[in-house]
């Protein structure tokens, strides 16, 4: 599950650093590419990791799986080139919360447009949990650079921490993947097939863009088109949005 884990902890990591009131993109970036080394150090100083056995191996995973969070957490926050604002995937805390701002804007808009509301165990997303947490992050890897603001040197520093992670040699290759090749609208949008998939998503790429710029805003327009999202359950989506991080 090692993409479940890596978003578990993205989100966890970004929410750790708000609550530390950092309000500057920069200093979110310089953190982000901090975060596994120091996490790392701190792990040797302070946990008392098993000599040898699973217990050790499970310990030592986890410390792969936050290197990866850690270079992930930079590109998403901010680079160099910076984001204007502070990213509101700093105040979701858990891939349970995203889910739990999708399900709300999406049933409210079917109720306002007199569809049944859909119980959310009757209408699934159309990936496993593993496959949906890796869906997701390649999402929001898009979404971060839709401004074209991450530079070589960033995106090399960020690839070092993914490719030095413990992540299963599948998930390590997608993500590399994902933030070396060009952005495409449509192969990101045909990742997500079922709409609890695509509201997920969209919210994702919310949390990540800063959508007072026009390539990211052009972005969003573009993606949500793609998927024929109704005008009135984007509004609602980025209502509840800006309302979790309000």
């Amino acid at each position: 599950m090692d993409a479940q884990a890596l978003l578990e902890q993205l989100l966890q990591s970004g929410k750790k650093l708000a609550e530390q009131g950092m309000a500057q993109a920069s200093d979110l970036a310089a953190k982000g590419k901090d975060l596994a080394s120091q996490g790392l150090e701190y792990s040797k100083q302070k946990l008392q990791i098993p000599e040898s056995g699973q217990e050790r191996d499970q310990a030592l995973k986890q410390l792969g799986v936050g290197a990866a969070a850690g270079g992930l957490l930079a590109l998403l926050l901010g680079t160099e080139g910076g984001r204007k604002t502070l990213a509101p995937i700093a105040k979701v805390g858990s891939l349970a919360a995203l889910g739990f701002l999708g399900y709300k804007a999406y049933s409210a808009w079917q109720q306002e447009n007199g569809q049944s509301v859909s119980d959310p165990n009757s209408n699934p997303s159309a990936a496993g949990q593993n496959e949906r947490a890796l869906m997701i992050v390649r999402t929001m890897i898009a979404a971060a650079k839709a401004d074209g603001s991450i530079d070589e040197k960033e995106r090399v520093a960020i690839e070092d921490r993914i490719r030095s992670s413990d992540l299963e040699s599948a998930v390590t290759s997608i993500l590399l993947q994902e933030i070396q090749k060009p952005l495409n609208v449509s192969e990101i949008a045909a990742l997500a097939t079922s709409p609890i998939d695509q509201v997920d998503c969209y919210i994702a790429s919310l949390m990540v863009v800063d959508s007072a710029t026009p390539a990211e805003k052009e972005y969003l327009q573009n993606l949500a088109k793609a998927w024929q999202l109704d005008p009135a359950l984007v509004s609602r989506l980025e209502s509840e949005v800006v309302g979790a991080v309000g």
